[in-house]
């Protein structure tokens, strides 16, 4: 009999003896029963990443041979640093040696700068939106709309055209500014900013404030939550981006880090250790991101949540 097979036997056997315990108070039988599946599901979750763990430390002979670790008996042959030593040795390009930090770099400074500028359009656009009439608002609010059941695939050819028209190709410009503003973004802040009182923004304006100085120091303090859960859903969505920056960055230097994995994926076909000791340091931002942001994520994903 499997391990698995095994602890799921014991796991219902104990379920059973706590039911039988007490048929007519089966209270304490159901708890067990669900922190069993909690925990279930839990290590489900968790075993990708346990895997991922094991295999970048791996030998590449061992690589296939062991679901996890293989015995401790044989670490000193079957686990090393070999994999991260040739991601971090460099690569020739024709821009000369270039080095697996720089992907990760490029990443960083692609996946921030649109998440800060996102941030202030959105916030801004969504504000405006929330407390302001003006002339043509619905009809702007509805062709907003329909632009987000477009799929984004079908707008890469134009958009294509206008970069090479304007010389940003193989530039950071031609990959930020197509993804400067975001539709979801300004409907998520004008949901969050329509919560905040409009005597609050009066009183702002009662007492001398303008409306840049409302914006920033009223409504962005109470609409933290949102902004928070905005930029981490902002960053991963331009951390994990892969057909914007594989068309319009041409150079080896100026790649990041899906379209670098992408190619490892050729380049080390029978060499996978190397691959999944890239694809581990790329979780590491994002990872170091979400539990910076996780109570604000969590408290964000509810903040917009009314009639409006």
């Amino acid at each position: 009999m499997s391990p698995l097979r095994a602890a799921v036997l014991i796991a219902l056997a104990g379920f059973v003896v706590l039911y039988l315990r007490s048929p007519r108070d089966p209270r304490l039988a159901f708890r067990y029963l669900r922190w069993v599946l909690l925990l279930g599901a839990s290590l489900l979750v968790l075993a990708p990443f346990a895997w991922l763990v094991c295999a970048v430390f791996k030998d590449k002979s061992v690589l296939n041979e062991y679901v996890f670790l293989p015995p401790p008996s044989t670490w000193d042959t079957t686990l090393n640093l070999d994999n991260f030593r040739r991601l971090f040795k460099g690569e020739d390009t024709v821009q000369g040696k270039v080095f697996f930090w720089q992907y990760v770099l490029n990443s960083v400074f692609f996946a921030s700068a649109v998440t800060v500028v996102q941030l202030v359009l959105c916030s801004a656009a969504g504000y405006a939106l929330a407390k302001f009439e003006f002339y043509g608002k619905r009809a702007l609010m509805g062709f907003m709309l329909g632009s987000m059941m477009v799929p984004a695939v079908l707008l890469f050819a134009p958009i294509y055209e206008m970069m090479v028209k304007f010389g940003l190709i193989n530039t950071y410009h031609g990959v930020v500014v197509p993804s400067l503003v975001s539709a979801y973004g300004i409907f998520l802040f004008r949901q969050a900013i329509v919560s905040v009182p409009n005597e609050m923004i009066d009183a702002g304006r009662v007492d001398g404030a303008s409306e840049l100085g409302i914006y920033l120091r009223l409504v962005m303090p109470l609409v933290r939550p949102m902004s928070a859960a905005f930029c981490l859903i902002t960053f991963l969505t331009q951390w994990n981006a892969f057909f914007q920056p594989s068309i319009f960055l041409q150079s080896q230097d100026m790649l990041t880090l899906p379209v670098v994995l992408n190619l490892y994926l050729g380049l080390y076909q029978n060499d996978y250790g190397v691959f999944l000791a890239g694809t581990a340091v790329a979780i590491i931002p994002p990872a170091i991101l979400f539990f910076a942001l996780e109570k604000e994520f969590i408290s964000g994903l509810t903040s917009g949540a009314v009639k409006g």
